[in-house]
């Protein structure tokens, strides 16, 4: 079974399960776990508005922590197994891990917006959060423009289509 508390005491295994170090996922727990709170003020596991008793977290909950949650959701994502494997490594039963999938995916989105960090899905979103990136010493290059080069000429030899016996050949073959 996975824990974030034994996990983050292994050398990179936090990196390796989430992509994320030990310090970026100590910053996301707490507006995760806001975000997640909010999620469950209004609605069901099930995905249905909650109109009855508040949430509370209960003595079983597979995932008893905040850290436990922001492991699970963000180590499905990054290995992108399937369900059956990760309520295993967690756990829990299938259709358990598909409720906190769907209720920890929507809370992620909710704190990558929170935070900032939501990935853009429009190309004027892109030039605008590369705007806001400029380098402050005055160039027009963005940072992650000055990574990049431009990419030498292939030195792999070019396949002469042209030539007959190319165009013979592949007359030939084909009857």
């Amino acid at each position: 079974m996975i824990r974030y508390a034994t996990e983050q005491l292994k050398t990179n295994r936090i990196r390796d399960l989430t992509s994320l170090t030990h310090e970026q996922c100590t910053q996301l727990v707490e507006p995760f776990e806001a975000a997640f709170v909010r999620h469950m003020d209004a609605w069901t596991m099930e995905g249905l508005p909650r109109t009855g008793r508040r949430y509370s977290q209960y003595t079983t909950c597979p995932l008893p922590t905040p850290e436990d949650r922001l492991l699970f959701i963000l180590s499905y994502l990054k290995v992108a197994a399937l369900q059956v494997a990760h309520a295993a490594l967690f756990d829990m039963s299938q259709p358990n891990a598909n409720k906190w999938i769907h209720v920890l995916l929507t809370v992620l989105h909710q704190t990558l917006v929170d935070v900032g960090d939501v990935p853009t899905r429009h190309l004027d979103d892109l030039r605008q959060r590369l705007a806001d990136l400029a380098v402050p010493n005055g160039a027009d290059a963005h940072p992650l423009c000055i990574t990049m080069a431009p990419n030498a000429r292939s030195r792999a030899p070019k396949t002469p289509m042209s030539r007959t016996h190319v165009i013979a050949a592949r007359k030939s073959d084909i009857r």
